[in-house]
């Protein structure tokens, strides 16, 4: 199969001929349709991830069809329509157990722990667990782009921010995360300030439901303070730097909530949480990693019923040998860039 292919952490990102992959127990593989390229793929190529194992292949929000089946797998057969989160769990462990499979503890991760879907064929584990059916109404790019980043944003504001009609969200960092946070917050009747910046960024932010805006290089928190009458009831993080991170804790207002979604990797040094204004407005620190499979229906819902749309995140489709300058150029455009020729 051809596949994008780095040998060394930041070196060159070819596209070569490799071998294809064989299905494990339990598992398939998918030949892939689209897969998004994310700035969590660039963090992979520069090296900041321990569980990837030179030579690699990026790639880790896909969608496509199912082109072989391991031994044991039970719903799922060759031709079907499928995506999948990032995290594929175990399905054994106690948090499996828990329905909780975004935090399994025995973890594979495409395009991180083994060979990812910036490839011709991808292999992926626990498929019983794992494989989301794709509607036949939906197509694979925009199915492709649940995987990491819109499937991620769902989860942070809805499920674990509480999102609730009226409240004022703050979303720092407008990139594939934060816009469809953006976008999601909005559909949810939130009112929602967008900060990034990119004024590229910040235009699609309005354009996908953002009330306000505002450039992150200001003073953020005295921004947000005073668009809102005294601080968001909800921020996130979006980005994962140090400065968006303390932003949004300081972005709140008494008895706010903060959810930290972007990576913020040990390599890029540790952020300083301003815990002192956590205890004295009693705050909620919260983190949020990926959704479980089982959490796709409801997000395929509202797709469906037009009240969500992920296919405006696409601002771009590639052939795979664009991909390696799109990974390398990462950020530098707003919206969701997604190989879809491969």
């Amino acid at each position: 199969m051809r596949a994008l292919v780095f040998d060394s952490f930041g070196g060159p990102l070819e596209v070569r001929e490799v071998p294809a992959p064989d299905p494990s127990p339990g598992g398939v593989v998918v030949r892939v349709g689209a897969s998004g390229i994310c700035r969590s793929d660039w963090h992979a190529w520069q090296g900041h991830d321990p569980d990837v194992v030179l030579p690699h292949v990026p790639g880790h929000e896909l969608a496509g069809t199912v082109a072989a089946v391991g031994t044991g797998v039970r719903s799922w057969a060759v031709g079907d329509r499928v995506t999948v989160p990032f995290v594929n769990a175990c399905g054994r462990c106690p948090q499996c157990a828990a329905g909780e499979h975004q935090v399994c503890t025995r973890q594979t991760q495409p395009g991180f722990t083994q060979w990812g879907s910036l490839a011709g064929f991808v292999a992926l584990d626990a498929a019983d667990v794992n494989l989301v059916a794709v509607p036949e109404a939906l197509d694979l790019a925009t199915a492709a782009a649940l995987g990491c980043r819109y499937a991620t944003a769902f989860r942070a504001v809805v499920q674990v921010g509480r999102v609730r009609p009226g409240e004022w969200v703050a979303v720092h960092g407008c990139g594939g995360v934060g816009l469809s946070a953006v976008q999601i917050a909005a559909a949810a009747g939130a009112r929602v300030i967008a900060v990034d910046v990119s004024t590229g960024a910040l235009d699609l932010a309005r354009e996908l439901g953002a009330e306000e805006v505002i450039d992150g290089g200001a003073d953020v928190p005295a921004a947000v303070a005073g668009l809102t009458g005294g601080g968001a009831h909800l921020s996130l993080d979006a980005l994962g730097a140090g400065v968006t991170c303390a932003n949004s804790v300081r972005s709140l207002r008494p008895r706010g909530r903060h959810v930290q979604v972007g990576l913020l990797p040990p390599v890029e040094g540790r952020s300083a949480v301003p815990m002192d204004r956590v205890i004295a407005l009693e705050l909620q620190v919260l983190g949020s990693h990926g959704m479980a499979a089982h959490g796709y229906p409801e997000l395929l819902g509202l797709i469906a019923a037009g009240r969500l749309d992920p296919r405006r995140l696409i601002t771009r489709e590639l052939a795979l040998d664009d991909a390696g300058a799109a990974l390398a150029e990462v950020g530098t455009a707003p919206g969701i860039a997604v190989v879809t020729a491969f």
